[in-house]
């Protein structure tokens, strides 16, 4: 394949892959709730997932070595789907748990192959002559790929909610109907586009996982040895909290301020819409930044007008000034995100196949749900610069950058 054929592929499927998650991101809180949960229970479903996550990741992360890319990108696709359906049809919070574990298992599969077949790819490819320069373009439009997927299907969602096609009691289950529809779709254009090479492949998987202790511990060790992975994941752990707010929280209170679940759903597509704009003119302005303060400078007052504008959305007495606290957080979050990830790339010839580690406790402890905006590899954190091959190693969720 050709590196433009494969680039093409690549995004494709990446698109396929985030448009679901835009769909149900204006309804993930909601439906819940508008089906007897309470928030308290809600949060008890939802942290389910980052249980499932966290145990699986690890062990999952030799899959796609041993297997192959493709097996493992159809599965995740799978367990997507059937996450989504249960979504769709839970009424309960046993229910909603299974439907959540499922959603885990997703994540954990889905951590990483996708990017590492097209990195993968361009390096086999010997008709491409800058093989690092087409990885680093590819990866670049890969983000801006699911900034839009997801910034079209939570569009989408807000016209299906308003629309109410099959009833207003049912409204907010057709995003996650849809969802799964797209998710099966994904499955079969993964089947037909994922061209792949597995006769080299071994049967790596029992290494992958008798070796899952070893690379905890070797992680750890990595954490006292760097002062500058330790203080990322520090920064990590206590924004997990905050990120419950304006993640997960947010819906809840507009519904509250709206005084009906289906209207902040509706709302809530075209906000996270403009939130992703938001997001990316965030990421737009570091390089700005960073022209007349230093890195730390500027690291430390995001991190405070970050949790300044989280604590405006509590304080915010009608649906407008929660809808502006929400876009600032996102423009600060993602402006974060940004320098947290330059701050990674100082330290990655420590240990690059280790950075995923970053983040990884705040989003089991902190967080109620994995944020789904934005694909993070477990590949290490040289993939996405374009000079590392892409090769599946171990992490925790691959949350490298936080944001969108």
């Amino acid at each position: 394949m050709r590196g433009a054929t494969v680039q093409t592929r690549f995004l494709l499927l990446a698109a396929l892959r985030w448009l679901p998650t835009g769909l149900i991101v204006p309804v993930v809180a909601l439906l819940p709730l508008d089906r007897g949960l309470s928030v308290a229970e809600l949060g008890v479903a939802f942290a389910v997932q980052g249980v499932v996550v966290l145990f699986l990741e690890l062990p999952t992360g030799g899959l796609s070595d041993a297997l192959g890319r493709k097996p493992v990108v159809i599965a995740a696709g799978l367990a997507a789907a059937a996450s989504y359906v249960a979504f769709a049809l839970a009424q309960t919070l046993t229910a909603f748990i299974v439907a959540t574990a499922l959603s885990g298992v997703f994540r954990a599969l889905d951590s990483g192959p996708l990017n590492a077949w097209f990195v993968d790819s361009v390096h086999d490819d010997r008709t491409v002559v800058d093989r690092s320069g087409t990885v680093a373009r590819g990866l670049s439009r890969y983000a801006s790929t699911v900034g839009v997927s997801i910034a079209l299907g939570a569009v989408l969602s807000g016209v299906l909610i308003s629309v109410s096609p099959f009833g207003r009691s049912e409204s907010l289950a057709v995003p996650y109907w849809i969802a799964a529809a797209i998710a099966l779709l994904q499955v079969i254009a993964v089947a037909v586009l994922m061209d792949e090479d597995r006769s080299g492949r071994t049967a790596g998987l029992i290494a992958s996982v008798v070796g899952t202790p070893g690379v905890i511990l070797a992680g750890a060790r990595l954490l006292t040895r760097s002062r500058v992975l330790l203080a990322l994941v520090m920064v990590e752990l206590f924004w997990g909290f905050g990120m419950i707010a304006f993640e997960t929280l947010m819906p809840i209170r507009l519904a509250e301020l709206l005084g009906d679940r289906d209207h902040a759903a509706a709302v809530m597509g075209p906000v996270t819409a403009a939130a992703w704009g938001m997001s990316a003119v965030g990421a737009a302005a570091v390089p700005l930044l960073l022209r007349r303060w230093s890195l730390v400078q500027v690291s430390v007052a995001l991190r405070i007008l970050q949790g300044g504008t989280v604590v405006a959305m509590g304080l915010a007495l009608g649906p407008i000034g929660l809808v502006a606290g929400l876009l600032a957080t996102y423009a600060l979050h993602s402006a974060s995100g940004a320098i947290c990830d330059i701050a990674a790339r100082a330290g990655r010839q420590r240990a690059p196949r280790h950075c995923a580690l970053v983040g990884v406790d705040a989003d089991a402890a902190g967080r109620i749900h994995r944020r789904h905006r934005a694909g993070r590899d477990r590949d290490g954190c040289l993939d996405r610069y374009g000079d590392h091959r892409g090769r599946s190693g171990p992490g925790l969720g691959g949350t490298v950058v936080p944001g969108a």
